[in-house]
């Protein structure tokens, strides 16, 4: 939602009408083989290909110059670390022993902390003195990792985007059943014309998108048969215009008038003049697409798809609103309120893709918020949801009006037919009625309601009510609210409340059947056989969906304690329970408390649920008190912090003496509840040092088996325990992975919401911590530069005037606790990043495959593990439907296709190693396929390999007995950066709560500093207790 990995939108550019004259109011292939591939240029989107760096440690992001500045220091785990690992850069005598205590510890969420710790002492492994860790070069890591005892050949880092080839596609997958599914892809036919490039230049300049198609579709409707030789062209709305074939100059100069839109006054309209230059610029080269469709070129070229996806967006964006890849209009469904003077319309995705099967034309689905075009007066009043028709504003109110309408388009109603428009910049501070502005140039005044009443005969009513400021701030001119009604066409692009977003995704929530049949609707319903853009191109598109190849995968067997009557399930779709299982490892809660924020839920209620909750985590296998340390108590939602300090202080009062902690704290919340969950969080983890469980009203009411149980699994995750793994994990039977030290991270970074512009992004990082089961994960986040997508923390270094150089970050110290946590160093790390969009591929992958390897080689010399680095997209747009929708054996409850379904062919990359996993079985709605692209891949997993463990890995979730959507590491760090926005920002925090807090709920917290884009700190995040950093506590 939020987005975690969020693109801010833009607004709808609309040309404006004419202001007011001031003073008046206004009127109105396979790891190491697929390196030595040829040459291939950037990634798909607007953003192209990022600029080459020298050498890959010197990628910077936003590109600063220099080495990476330090910007503190991941806190490691407590006690003494790994005589194993040196000092960073210190000589070695040959590979650290790989020998250790083994002892099974808890994970640990560790932070970083703005001034690095003291490294270890020197080990008998270190033949001198700490230097600063060598700076690693390509050529060099290749030496390092060949010499290297155990390991093999370690491929280069390519120094540069232009020497980056991205694995080729290891053979498709065999594992698994075969079936049939149908994809939202339709087959496009190439073109067999020339397609030429012209550059656009109009003076003067314009900015509007709107206004640019205006100016070129009136040059087309002038001169199309005469100056452009009967071409047909596209335009992108800025600088560049496209043709099927060459037009008769190579250069010509136009000069185009527009008139402006008649609003109604009966004046004559206002005439602009503008200079069109169209010159040549380039061919767009269709016969390298063609090759590299048939995957006999390496790079994609990007000029040739940008041409034909904007040929097929030209009709499209003359008849619809287009916002990204998606075009909306209240013609195309039926329109929702939404609240708050909001309502959803409905629209369509659409992007043309590269694919096995050749290009094919990517079709979804869409809805999206808009204002809608209500009178100012009613909007407010629905805004605030109470009558403001007999009462003046309070200042609260005011301010969320002013967020809500600035830079919103309005219309003046009180001139008849003349329907001026507006921009809204902001809100006076003072009422209609004590408003006046000078009238001549003797200082004489007049007030705003009087100017109306002389000069429209119009009689403000609400005079209470402050007036709406348009223009610029420095000469504002006044609208009454009930003058002005929102125009029509303007979407909401600030961040939505609960409500809304529950009410929007009702609205897109669509049965798979219903859903295809809406798509092929859409499909018929643009009718791309008669669009003459299309023609003019010769582009030709299927009606029909990709019939495609898939193959379901078995889910994997689960451990769980031999103490119960089951030792061992097997899910069925994607699901399975805890009856008559116990947790393969119970965590223990020997004293607990309980604090109620609902005042409707009695103390009987709430002292029957809690003896339930410990007689369901007894007999799910915890070592759990029956009875809290003191009974609950009521509290006021307003008052959280005290009350949860006051009761933590009672219950150390009777357990202190007994040299006892307090285990855990459970919370019953108000269903909706505001920020109470993230204040809740922030007090008990970072103030207290105690880890919660958060229980919604509703859930204390129903207290049903299955509510419990639920909470039970993720108490145990908590404080400790481990609720199931994967049979074939214990058994040492998962390639890759189980014959010797894996490590798996999961990395994610989540971004402020739209309108948040000065919010820093959070990056997150976990990684597991026992091994082989790969099933308890460890954390740390930082807060970095707003909508930074590089994850700056990964690995750095910084002068302490003491230690001299000290090496970070936060790969380094998830390596360091993987050590301490199973005795063993890790000899491959799986890395799982989510978030990332494809044009950002390159870019991503140079910076952090480099801070991995940096952060290796400093732990000790020639230390430097095998690296698979797996890109996790959920953002996308293809759905897979079963192929019978009738065929009951093909299908889930929900109507979806089964859990475990994998695609790896005609809809995916032409050569790279990507596929579609739905792994989790579809509850409401389409279920959205994850897509996995491998970047990088020492490993050398084959497309069985690789899936099975991604599909297994989904079934070890801790927080439910289901399969998920995407693979847990990279949930995880979902989760630990959302938690940690609520340490940072608690005031903006209004998600609600469930049984385990709110959609998005995660650990940790850091408290480093990085560096905004203008030079100012980040504000670090707080730091965790040490015994809260010790579990899963964001589960």
């Amino acid at each position: 939602m939020g987005s975690r990995r969020g693109r801010q939108q833009q607004h709808h550019a609309a040309a404006e009408g004419s202001q007011p004259p001031h003073p008046q109011p206004a009127a109105a292939g396979r790891g190491g083989r697929a390196q030595q591939a040829p040459q291939r240029g950037g990634r798909g989107g607007n953003q192209g290909r990022p600029s080459p760096v020298h050498e890959a440690h010197h990628q910077q992001p936003r590109g600063r110059p220099g080495e990476h500045p330090a910007r503190g220091h991941a806190r490691g785990v407590t006690g003494t670390r790994p005589q194993q690992y040196p000092r960073a850069g210190a000589a070695t005598g040959g590979q650290g022993s790989s020998t250790g205590s083994s002892s099974p510890l808890a994970p640990e969420l560790r932070q970083a902390m703005e001034a690095p710790h003291a490294l270890p002492q020197a080990s008998p492994l270190q033949a001198g003195p700490s230097q600063s860790p060598p700076e690693i070069q390509p050529m060099e890591e290749r030496k390092l990792a060949e010499a290297t005892a155990g390991h093999q050949v370690v491929p280069a880092i390519p120094s540069s985007t232009k020497s980056l080839r991205f694995p080729l596609r290891p053979g498709k997958g065999s594992v698994g059943t075969s079936c049939l599914v149908k994809a939202n892809h339709f087959f496009a036919e190439l073109p067999d014309r020339d397609l030429h490039q012209y550059d656009v230049s109009i003076t003067p300049e314009v900015t509007s998108r709107v206004l640019s198609r205006a100016i070129i579709k009136e040059l087309v409707n002038l001169h199309k048969q005469s100056y452009l030789g009967g071409r047909l062209p596209v335009y992108d709305g800025r600088k560049s215009l496209y043709t099927a074939g060459p037009l008769p100059f190579t250069s010509q100069e136009f000069h185009i008038t527009l008139l402006d839109d008649d609003d109604g006054s009966g004046s004559e309209r206002r005439r602009r003049e503008f200079k069109v230059v169209i010159k040549f610029a380039a061919r767009a080269d269709l016969h390298r697409l063609q090759l590299f469709l048939a995957g006999r070129h390496a790079e994609a070229p990007q000029e040739a798809l940008q041409v034909l996806d904007i040929v097929l967006r030209e009709l499209p964006s003359a008849r619809y609103a287009p916002f990204g890849r998606s075009f909306f209009s209240p013609d195309l469904g039926r329109r929702q309120p939404l609240g708050d003077g909001l309502e959803s319309w409905r629209g369509f995705y659409q992007s043309i893709r590269p694919t096995q099967m050749g290009l094919s034309l990517n079709i979804d689905m869409s809805a999206t918020a808009f204002i809608e075009p209500l009178p100012v007066i009613e909007f407010v009043a629905q805004l605030l949801n109470s009558d403001i028709h007999s009462r003046p504003l309070s200042d609260a109110e005011r301010v969320k009006i002013k967020k809500a309408l600035r830079g919103v388009k309005v219309e003046v109603t009180h001139r008849g037919n003349m329907r001026r428009k507006y921009r809204i910049s902001g809100l006076t501070t003072q009422a209609t009625r004590e408003l006046t502005f000078p009238v001549d140039e003797g200082g004489a005044m007049k007030s705003v309601v009087q100017y109306f009443q002389e000069t429209y005969g119009f009689a403000i009513q609400h005079t209470y009510l402050p007036c709406l400021q348009v223009g610029n701030q420095q000469r504002p001119n006044y609208l009454p609210m009930e003058v002005c009604k929102i125009v029509e066409g303007q979407r909401y692009s600030k961040r939505l409340n609960q409500n809304q977003i529950r009410a929007l995704l009702e609205e897109t929530c669509q049965h798979p059947r219903v859903r295809e049949r809406n798509i092929i609707q859409m499909v018929k319903h643009n009718a791309y056989e008669k669009d003459d853009y299309a023609q003019e191109f010769g582009i030709t598109i299927s009606d029909r969906l990709a019939s495609v190849e898939a193959r379901i995968l078995p889910a994997p067997r689960l451990k769980y304690n031999e103490t119960g009557r089951e030792k061992d399930c097997l899910p069925r779709v994607g699901q399975w329970n805890m009856k008559n299982k116990k947790m393969v490892n119970g965590g223990k809660v020997r004293s607990w408390i309980c604090v109620n924020f609902a005042r409707n839920v009695q103390e009987s209620v709430v002292r029957e649920f809690c003896h339930e909750l410990a007689l369901m985590c007894q007999a799910s296998g915890m070592d759990f008190a029956r009875e809290p340390v003191l009974p609950p108590l009521y509290a006021r939602p307003d008052q959280v912090e005290r009350a949860l300090k006051a009761r933590y202080h009672d219950a150390m009062n009777v357990l202190g003496p007994q040299r006892r902690e307090l285990d855990l704290l459970i919370g019953i919340l108000p269903d909706n509840n505001g920020s109470l969950y993230g204040d809740l969080k922030r007090v008990c983890e970072i103030d207290l040092g105690i880890v919660s469980q958060c229980c919604c009203t509703k859930q204390v009411f129903k207290m049903n088996k299955q509510i419990l149980a639920n909470l039970a699994l993720k108490i145990n995750v908590k404080v400790g325990g481990r609720n199931t793994v994967l049979v074939d994990a214990v058994s040492r039977r998962i390639p890759l992975v189980t014959d010797r030290p894996t490590i798996i991270f999961g990395a994610d970074v989540t971004h402020p919401h739209p309108g948040e512009d000065s919010s820093p992004s959070i990056a997150a990082v976990v990684a597991s911590q026992d091994w082989p089961e790969v099933t308890k994960y460890a954390g740390l986040v930082s807060a970095q530069a707003h909508r930074q997508e590089l994850i700056e923390d990964l690995y750095k270094v910084c002068q302490d005037p003491q230690r001299g150089t000290v090496s970070g970050g936060m790969i380094r110290e998830l390596l360091i606790s993987f050590k301490r946590s199973t005795g063993e160093k890790p000899q491959r790390i799986i890395f799982y990043r989510d978030g990332v969009s494809e044009g950002q591929f390159y870019q991503v992958l140079l910076y952090e495959l480099n801070a991995i390897r940096k952060a290796c080689a400093s732990l000790e010399a020639n230390y430097q593990p095998k690296v698979t680095f797996v890109v996790v997209q959920k953002r996308h747009h293809t759905r897979l439907f079963a192929h019978n929708h009738n065929d009951q054996n093909s299908i889930d409850r929900s109507g979806n296709i089964l859990p475990g379904t994998v695609v790896d062919s005609k809809i995916c990359h032409p050569t790279e190693f990507d596929f579609y996993l739905c792994s989790h079985a579809g509850i409401k709605g389409t279920s959205r396929p994850a897509h996995y692209h491998v970047l990088w891949d020492e490993n050398n997993f084959s497309a069985d390999e690789l899936q099975t463990l991604t599909n297994n890995l989904c079934y070890t979730y801790a927080r439910c007995t289901r399969s998920v959507s995407i693979v847990p590491p990279a949930y995880y760090a979902h989760l630990a950066a959302f938690r940690a926005r609520f340490y940072m920002e608690p005031e903006t925090s209004d998600s609600g709560s469930v049984a385990s807090g709110p959609a998005g709920r995660g650990p940790q917290s850091a408290s480093r500093s990085t560096r905004a884009p203008g030079g100012a700190a980040v504000r670090p995040l707080p730091a965790l207790k040490d015994n809260v950093k010790k579990v899963m506590f964001y589960c």
